[in-house]
């Protein structure tokens, strides 16, 4: 099996009392969700987005790998850290 790492842009921003964070690409798919903190929103953003794929997995949906400005894709294994 080939496998794929796909590196998603989200976008995490103040919301009055807590943080709004959703990934443009999957926006459709409902990626939006909202923490207390930003770590939080973030967090929470990555499970969501870990949850779609799977959804989008199961169901033989193609994973949207573009546009590129918010969808990388590799063919190989890659560890991303964000600091």
């Amino acid at each position: 099996m080939n496998m794929k790492t796909y590196t998603f842009k989200v976008v995490v921003e103040p919301d009055t009392d807590r943080w709004h964070a959703y990934c443009p690409a999957l926006q459709q798919y409902g990626a939006s969700t909202w923490g207390y903190t930003r770590e939080e929103a973030l967090k929470h953003i990555n499970e969501v987005v870990q949850m779609i794929i799977d959804e989008l997995r199961d169901d033989g949906i193609a994973i949207p790998d573009g546009p590129k400005d918010e969808v990388e894709v590799f063919s190989d294994e890659r560890v991303a850290v964000t600091v």
